[in-house]
């Protein structure tokens, strides 16, 4: 597990961290996608689960740290999560989540206040959108953003390592680009290996199980021009995937896109 130390706010009391502001946009009821949202700071995708399935899910994150590399972790019980913001609440901070009862969604509320128990576990995982800034700053087009949608996520034939109850297929998001923009992807996201790092796949969609392009499992089709490709990363929204496979009995994610706004800088993340 990765470990990061907590962000202090600089400037003084006075100055609100942009991410902090976005937290507490979630909590008065912003419900839109975080993608383009407070630029420079990590996102994270979330899976909220009993204490008793945590070390299971803890091991299955360890196997596939592709598609669920963990920069967070609450204690039992605990709705802050320290090293990842301040004044950070699991409960509030989400723009929308999914509550999963035997493995289906029940509820898309915008808090889980009536939810929250206390034996529950918070994972907060890596999300592509970190890499996404150093893509922009590369100059490649990201094509939801451009076109203010969720970025097109899709269920795979690529197995996940299973670990207790958590076994299934692993998620991907897609960006499509030009040949030479996506060799240029490539080199740039692989500096983010705890943000799902280099693509796991390009071109030939149904090689890994998709079969149609313009029909997401998760998140808006986007178009993919004549000149380009499509380049998949493994997702976050891959334990929501497991989740639905094991059938768990209880269980709290996000909503796809809509994401928790962490304190850490994306330029934290980058090993090169």
């Amino acid at each position: 597990m990765t470990v990061f130390v907590a962000v202090q706010q600089a400037g003084g009391t006075d100055t609100m961290l942009p991410s902090r502001e976005a937290r507490l946009a979630c909590r008065n009821g912003m419900a839109s996608s975080t993608a383009g949202v407070a630029n420079g700071f990590v996102q994270g995708n979330l899976a909220i689960l009993p204490e008793k399935l945590a070390g299971a899910f803890h091991r299955f994150c360890q196997l596939n740290p592709k598609p669920c590399p963990i920069i967070g972790m609450s204690e039992v019980g605990d709705v802050s999560i320290p090293a990842l913001g301040l004044d950070l609440d699991i409960r509030t901070d989400v723009p929308r989540y999914r509550v999963w009862r035997d493995g289906e969604v029940v509820e898309e509320p915008t808090d889980i206040m009536q939810h929250w128990r206390d034996d529950l576990v918070a994972f907060v995982l890596g999300c592509s959108f970190s890499f996404e800034e150093a893509l922009m700053d590369e100059g490649l087009p990201i094509r939801h953003i451009e076109r203010n949608v969720r970025v097109p996520m899709y269920r795979t034939n690529i197995a996940c390592s299973p670990a207790g109850p958590f076994a299934g297929p692993m998620v991907v998001s897609m960006r499509p680009f030009k040949p030479a923009d996506a060799i240029r992807a490539v080199q740039v996201t692989s500096r983010f290996p705890s943000v799902h790092g280099a693509p796991v796949h390009l071109g030939h969609p149904h090689l890994i199980g998709i079969n149609d392009i313009a029909k997401p499992d998760y998140g808006d089709p986007v178009p993919v021009e004549a000149d380009e490709i499509p380049v998949f990363w493994a997702c976050g929204v891959t334990p929501q995937a497991v989740i639905a496979s094991a059938k768990l009995p209880f269980a709290i994610t996000h909503a796809p896109g809509l994401m928790l706004i962490t304190d850490l800088r994306n330029k934290q993340l980058a090993v090169l």
